[in-house]
């Protein structure tokens, strides 16, 4: 009987021209279009999407909207504008208009340190490590050329950023590296940190012997000894951090990586490049607009920082020192702590020790040539008072790196010898 009710219909179907099973495929059909039109969006909505893929279809278009939009702390980047248009509208609120600088500069600072890692890319590590020390300290560059530069203040300034890079960049990394590892110890490579040390150790002998020579008063010719001994000093030292770049490159790069983490590591540096956002030409030109406008904020900051220290009865040394590279240096401060709670520690030591090492051994050499070449007296003379303070913080992170070991005690110890530096700061009149 069923067969024979299944030939009936089949010839009925076929009588009234319905192809075979037209039902089954109608309902999909429905049912599709039904799901297709409840997931269409609003017109709006497909607007804004359509209007983001015209965005990244067009390069220049795309690249602004990577570096100045699509990042949160881009939220920042009106306060240099603001603190700019306040000046000039009002010619009052100096400390207003250094603290909006000093907001302002939080932003310019991380973006430039992400499109010189994108020129990275594309020069290889060793000439963005220089691109970046170079750049990141731009601002000092313009102010040493320019007529009203403040010698002191730069110098200043870069031992502030060495401070903070050692005790409270490096402090904070393996304190929250330490808290979420806390189960175990945490390890990085100690031949790397040793030379480190040593680079740091050559760098503090050109900074200390100017200082000496002043303090003794043993100089052959009041002033010109000093400056004449800075100037070889910085070159011997240039000279040596090339020689330190050569034989990472070419004779032992195996040394520096961590002999713990090489295993665990190596599958994970074959499988995963660093992501080019930006093309080469991108990357050289927003590194000259980010430091042109961090040029500018640097000197407004440079020109209200007397004016601050009067109304707010605080010292010189301080803003110059602990305030002003503590806040430039946030892009560090992240990028440091972020590696250490991934176990990563040799990537946080190459971002703390490593930018320190280049301030130290590259860029303060550099800025005494410089100032040599644009007849700027530019030495190496940090006095007494600050010399001993950095001699004090390369022999702690020396000790507390010797062992290749980490945890949580390490960098509160490194913090709080910040701490203590910053009140010395404090109460210290630069002479």
């Amino acid at each position: 009987m069923g067969s024979i009710e299944e030939k009936v219909d089949l010839e009925s179907a076929k009588d009234q021209n319905i192809p075979f099973n037209s039902t089954q495929p109608t309902k999909k059909s429905q049912s599709f279009n039904f799901e297709a039109n409840r997931v269409i969006s609003p017109p709006s909505e497909v607007s804004f999407s359509s209007l983001l893929r015209k965005v990244h279809r067009i390069s220049w278009l795309r690249s602004i909207y990577i570096v100045l939009i699509k990042a949160k702390i881009n939220t920042l980047l009106p306060f240099g504008f603001i603190a700019i248009m306040l000046h000039h509208l009002t010619g009052k609120h100096g400390p207003v208009v250094f603290f909006l600088c000093l907001l302002g500069i939080i932003p310019v600072a991380e973006r430039l340190g992400y499109v010189t890692e994108q020129l990275a890319i594309y020069t290889g590590p060793t000439a963005g490590g220089l691109i970046c020390a170079a750049f990141a300290n731009a601002a000092d560059i313009v102010s040493l050329i320019s007529k009203n530069g403040m010698i002191r203040g730069i110098q200043q300034s870069l031992l502030g950023s060495i401070l903070a890079d050692m005790l409270l960049v490096l402090g904070c990394a393996l304190f929250f590296g330490g808290l979420v590892h806390r189960q175990k110890e945490q390890r990085f490579s100690k031949v790397a940190a040793h030379m480190t040390s040593a680079l740091s150790l050559m760098a503090f002998m050109g900074i200390l012997f100017p200082s000496v020579l002043q303090f003794t008063h043993t100089q052959m010719h009041t002033l010109k000894s000093e400056l004449a001994l800075s100037r070889i000093s910085s070159c011997i030292i240039l000279i040596g951090y090339g020689s330190f770049l050569f034989f990472q490159i070419k004779s032992k790069p195996i040394l520096y990586i961590s002999v713990d983490e090489a295993k665990d590591n190596g599958e994970e540096d074959s499988n995963e490049e660093e992501p080019r956002e930006i093309t080469q030409w991108e990357a050289i030109g927003w590194v000259a607009i980010l430091t042109c406008w961090m040029s500018v904020l640097s000197a407004y900051l440079g020109d209200r920082i007397q004016e601050v220290s009067d109304s707010m009865n605080m010292q010189v040394g301080y803003i110059s020192v602990i305030l002003i590279p503590s806040v430039r240096n946030a892009s560090e401060h992240a990028s440091a702590v972020m590696f250490a709670m991934k176990d990563k520690l040799d990537l946080t030591l190459g971002v703390a020790i490593g930018s320190s090492t280049q301030i130290s051994m590259f860029v303060i050499p550099f800025f005494a040539v410089a100032g040599w070449i644009v007849g700027k007296p530019m030495d190496l003379n940090f006095h007494v008072f600050e010399t001993t303070i950095l001699l004090t913080t390369v022999l702690v992170v020396a000790f507390m790196l010797q062992d290749g070991k980490s945890n949580c005690f390490k960098g509160f110890m490194l913090i709080l010898c910040y701490l203590i530096i910053a009140a010395s700061f404090f109460v210290h009149s630069d002479p």
